[in-house]
């Protein structure tokens, strides 16, 4: 890995952040914030969609089950789209695939808002759900490793951290602003209003904000390591894919290894708490969704921390902080909610600042591959991780809950501890 690490840093001299390289950064979180966006604020519909797409008859677990298994298949599709990606990112260009990724899912979250319901069509409802669903797996499995690498590549080396973190930011700054739609509609909309039509407007925004976004990375430029190896005639001379299978075996298996737990801890924490918090202790859902949107706030700014303190710290010190700070906090947030406090608002949120140790994830997975074949490998790993945990984790989470409401706070801590141990190992290496 101390080899790979050499031979990116010949490729990113060291320099200060340019006017230019802010500009980068700031359109490519915009467009990840907005993709983001897209792909999860059918999280936050999950319950409307199940009334309306699957027949009144079906018993509610069951059309909130099959809702859940729609979510899971958008992360079944996220290695193939990712892996076609990345392969034509590492052999013709970063920023062909980076634009190409958020057009394909713009479009289907758009379809999606106009889709007809079960009532209009029958059994072609929910399937219809399902393949746009598709298309936007495949579409965010090419966008967050291609986000990750192009903003890496563009940065100064002792800025990749910080970089990596602001991406990783804007794509927690989409679940905040599914968040805040999904308050914003059920504050302003009775239930019979959002079930008639008022549901549509989070896709449609979402669809038409998705086009903009595409129009907008008009302006963005080739990565300097790509246009270098280019010039050198050094982009990789077999598949990419088939390079990284056969001599980066052991960097995939760590950085699935990374992604998956923390994909799943965020998936937890963020996107399946707060219905945890209304289902088990009864809180309002604008309560819920409040204090959502305040963890996710504090989420982001977690996320900048960390990768700010990978370019400081190294990553795997950074790492080993940030998951002993969510291993104590997540256990007191939980217990305390067990315990039936209900002035949980603060201890929410210092779990999820201490969350966003996934900001440094993404510094540990770029330098863990070369150019040639970075992109493949980061989304290989990435996307394998969140097909399996991300597809996964909602529906184990659901059966969890029915055996301990503090099944949570073991499921986080065990992921935390995983990763404490992870960071002794590689601050070991001195990454």
């Amino acid at each position: 890995m101390l080899n790979t690490m050499n031979s990116a840093a010949l490729l990113m001299p060291t320099r200060h952040l340019t006017r230019r390289d802010s500009k980068t950064l700031a359109l490519s979180a915009l467009g990840g914030a907005l993709e983001f966006y897209d792909f999860i604020v059918f999280v936050f519909f999950a319950a409307i969609i199940a009334q309306l797409f699957f027949p009144p008859e079906m018993p509610a677990w069951m059309r909130q089950l099959q809702t859940f298994g729609i979510f899971a298949a958008g992360h079944l599709t996220r290695p193939l789209g990712g892996i076609v990606m990345a392969h034509f990112g590492d052999l013709l260009g970063r920023k062909r695939m980076f634009s190409l990724s958020i057009f394909l899912m713009a479009a289907p979250t758009l379809l999606i808002g106009l889709l007809p319901t079960y009532a209009s069509i029958g059994a072609m409802a929910p399937l219809l759900l399902l393949a746009l669903r598709l298309l936007q797996g495949a579409a965010i499995g090419g966008e967050v490793p291609g986000a990750w690498v192009f903003v890496a590549e563009h940065v100064p080396r002792q800025y990749m951290g910080l970089a990596c973190g602001f991406l990783t930011c804007s794509l927690t700054l989409g679940i905040l602003l599914g968040s805040l739609v999904a308050t914003w509609i059920h504050s302003v909309y009775s239930t019979a209003v959002i079930l008639d039509l008022a549901w549509r407007i989070p896709f449609l925004l979402g669809g038409v904000f998705g086009m903009l976004a595409v129009y907008l990375r008009r302006w963005l430029h080739e990565t300097p390591v790509f246009l270098q190896m280019q010039q050198h005639k050094t982009l990789a001379q077999e598949i990419p894919l088939r390079k990284v299978l056969r001599a980066h075996r052991g960097s995939v298996v760590r950085c699935f290894l990374l992604t998956g737990l923390f994909s799943a801890a965020i998936l937890v924490l963020i996107l399946m708490t707060p219905g945890m918090l209304q289902k088990l202790y009864a809180v309002p859902p604008a309560v819920a969704l409040q204090a959502n949107n305040l963890a996710i706030v504090c989420l982001t700014a977690g996320c900048i921390l960390a990768g700010a303190g990978a370019d400081r710290l190294g990553g795997g010190r950074t790492l080993l902080i940030f998951c002993l700070g969510l291993l104590l906090s997540q256990y007191w947030f939980y217990s305390q909610l067990a315990a039936g406090v209900r002035d949980f608002q603060l201890n929410y949120a210092v779990t999820a600042f201490f969350a966003g140790v996934v900001g440094v994830v993404p510094y540990l997975m770029v330098k863990a591959f070369p150019p040639d074949i970075r992109f493949s490998g980061l989304s290989l790993s990435y996307n394998l991780a969140c097909a399996v945990f991300g597809g996964l984790t909602p529906l184990f989470f659901t059966v969890m809950l029915d055996w301990s409401p503090m099944a949570p706070a073991w499921y986080v801590g065990t992921i935390s501890l995983l990763g404490a141990i992870a960071g002794l190992v590689l601050m070991r290496r001195h990454i």
